[in-house]
């Protein structure tokens, strides 16, 4: 895999957006046929509630994602 992206699925960051978050990447992987290039998993509780809901590409953390940002921050990482 070239690319690792790790969402946070505690309770806290999964309430806040991560639950959507989770389907625009998997719509974002599928529509641009990159999904078999990432490899894409959850993760426990990462301990950044505060700043959750929190998502890392490539060892790289984002804090506070909602749709909007999510959306940008996709396309700047993978956009070819």
């Amino acid at each position: 895999m070239a690319h690792v992206i790790k969402v946070c699925m505690g309770s806290s960051c999964f309430a806040r957006g991560n639950a959507k978050n989770l389907q625009l990447i998997q719509s974002f992987l599928k529509g641009n046929k990159i999904d078999t290039e990432v490899e894409l998993t959850g993760l426990r509780c990462c301990n950044r509630c505060a700043v959750g809901p929190v998502i890392s590409i490539d060892g790289k953390e984002y804090h506070h994602v909602d749709n909007g940002t999510l959306l940008d921050i996709l396309e700047n990482n993978f956009r070819k």
